[in-house]
């Protein structure tokens, strides 16, 4: 039988980025009468070992910054990012942060022991080790969740004890495999879907092209490769291979991949395969959905991965869930009674909307830079060497996608600017620059193509192609972009139906409106001889 705890204002189901960073944040709100009582739950506080959330962009760092966290990057080794480089066949190009601005990159196990000592350090906080094994409950109201019911070991014990902690409010925050994801959103929620795999392994005393960048090589036929150092002497890479994984896959990256970086990192990359054990973890998309729709739970919201993920060539995770952090602590801070469910409610739903500049910023530019840089057909190619081509030209080319990447510039409309911004100047590329002629599917990576300026006898069949390659740039933008607009899940029906009679049918039924008095203002004119627009002499 479990045995009573304690009842806390608020339980944390996780101690990672998002779980640690909201508790020190809830603890330190200056402007609450009492402080909260917070009791942080982890399965296991050893130093985990993991292959992702080693990079953290500028966006992050200031995020760390407003939680009074940004000591947590310090005395492990961390390194400053100051920008990436983008390499192509040969060639590359320098994508520095706007100036003032610094990313960091470190071991992920350091950066989460720091951040779990800061949150134990907390006042009001409880950092307790136990596994939570379910919800509970309210009696007679299935839909209010009152705790968790965890397995913990007592001390001088090696049996697990089933314990009960009761709170105000409960926040899942158990990352990427969330157990309680499902059971907090219902039929409400996505399923998180895999597009690829990163592999990851480190390689020992390398030198990347520029340091203190990361670098982002672009491969024939694979997914792009990813270089950041975690250490002074480490630095990991990440090669994205798309699902399904080859059953080798070891032999399929000293065959593919690898012969296709720099020369300088070939030797390193084959020692680290064969040296340690490849990682690898899956590349998800999961959407955010309001969590107050008909089917979800209340007094529990989910934070972090195990609500919202996006592809991480652009690291930008840990920026999203430390921004989600900064909010939600504001706006839980506003309300003076935490089991007021329609006031927690409320503020959900006004934490759905303000999270939405930064974290679809990011969220979209994941996904569309992936399907780019990770191009497996020919207009997706030219998109990619207009994109390439694009950062050559610097200025403004550079300083706006690199502050949408970074978190620092929160803007779907600069990114929908810059995105087709690219696609339009990919097909101007493809009219007036140099192209490869029949290059090698797995070239030397410093080796430069063969290139030849397109004849004239072949614009007509690119002016054809040009309409394609347009195409193609809207319908990888565009579905990114409706996942972000719309709030409500394909399984809502209600919402969706509600939101059509209110929204659509409308403009519908005005334009008709506008269309039928327009005719009948051209069937009058044409009676009585009364000008109308179209028909109008001067």
């Amino acid at each position: 039988m479990a045995k009573a705890e304690n009842h806390y204002d608020v339980v944390i189901v996780g101690a990672g980025i998002a779980g640690c960073a909201l508790a020190h944040g809830l603890s330190t709100l200056p402007y609450r009468s009492k402080r909260l009582r917070i009791a942080l739950l982890e399965r296991s506080l050893a130093q985990p070992d993991r292959i992702v959330g080693e990079l953290l962009q500028p966006g992050g760092v200031i995020a760390l910054k407003q939680l009074g966290l940004e000591s947590t990057v310090e005395g492990i080794d961390a390194i400053p990012v100051k920008g990436y480089c983008v390499l192509k066949q040969g060639q590359s190009v320098q994508i520095p942060y706007p100036s003032g601005f610094e990313g960091r990159s470190f071991h992920h196990g350091r950066f989460i022991n720091n951040l779990r000592k800061a949150a134990k350090q907390a006042k009001g906080v409880d950092v307790i080790e136990a596994t939570v094994t379910d919800l509970i409950q309210e009696e007679g109201n299935p839909k209010h969740i009152i705790g968790v019911t965890a397995s913990r070991k007592e001390e001088g014990s090696t049996e697990a004890v089933k314990v009960q902690y009761h709170a105000d409010l409960v926040v899942i925050a158990d990352g990427c495999f969330s157990n309680f994801r499902t059971s907090v959103m219902g039929e409400s929620g996505f399923k998180p879907t895999t597009r690829s795999h990163f592999v990851g392994a480190v390689l020992e005393d390398i030198r990347l092209p520029i340091p203190q960048h990361g670098t982002v090589a672009l491969v024939q036929n694979s997914g792009p490769v990813l270089f950041y150092q975690i250490g002074q002497r480490e630095t990991r890479m990440l090669a994205d291979v798309k699902a399904p994984l080859p059953k080798d896959l070891k032999g399929h990256i000293l065959t593919h991949i690898a012969p296709q970086l720099p020369s300088t990192i070939q030797k390193a990359v084959e020692t680290a395969l064969h040296k340690d054990r490849l990682r690898q973890m899956p590349n998800s998309f999961l959407p955010a959905v309001d969590q107050n729709g008909p089917g979800c739970k209340n007094g529990v919201v989910l934070i972090g991965d195990a609500w919202n993920m996006r592809h991480p060539l652009t690291g930008g995770g840990m920026t999203v869930a430390l921004s989600d952090v900064v909010i939600l602590r504001d706006l839980i801070g506003t309300i003076p009674d935490l089991s007021d469910v329609p006031r927690v409610s409320k503020v959900l739903n006004t934490w759905f909307w303000n999270r939405k500049p930064l974290a679809s910023t990011v969220n979209i530019l994941s996904f569309a830079l992936y399907d780019l840089f990770g191009a497996d057909d020919d207009n997706l190619e030219v998109l990619r060497t207009g994109c390439f081509k694009y950062f050559e030209r610097g200025g403004e080319c550079i300083n706006g996608p690199v502050s949408l990447l970074s978190g620092i510039a929160p803007s779907p409309v600069l990114l929908f600017n810059h995105f087709f911004s690219v696609a339009f100047y990919s097909i101007w590329v493809m009219f007036t620059h140099p192209r490869p002629i029949a290059p090698s599917p797995y070239a030397n990576g410093d080796a430069k193509p063969t290139l030849a300026a397109p004849r004239l006898y072949e614009y007509p069949g690119l002016l054809i192609k040009s309409f394609r390659v347009f195409w193609t740039a809207c319908i990888v933008f565009g579905p990114l972009l409706w996942t972000e607009v719309r709030w409500w899940s394909p399984s809502d029906t209600k919402r969706r139906n509600k939101i059509f009679w209110l929204t659509v049918l409308p403009v519908v039924v005005f334009a008709a409106f506008v269309a039928a008095v327009y005719a009948k203002a051209v069937q009058l004119g044409a009676l009585e001889g009364v000008p109308v627009l179209g028909n109008a002499s001067y």
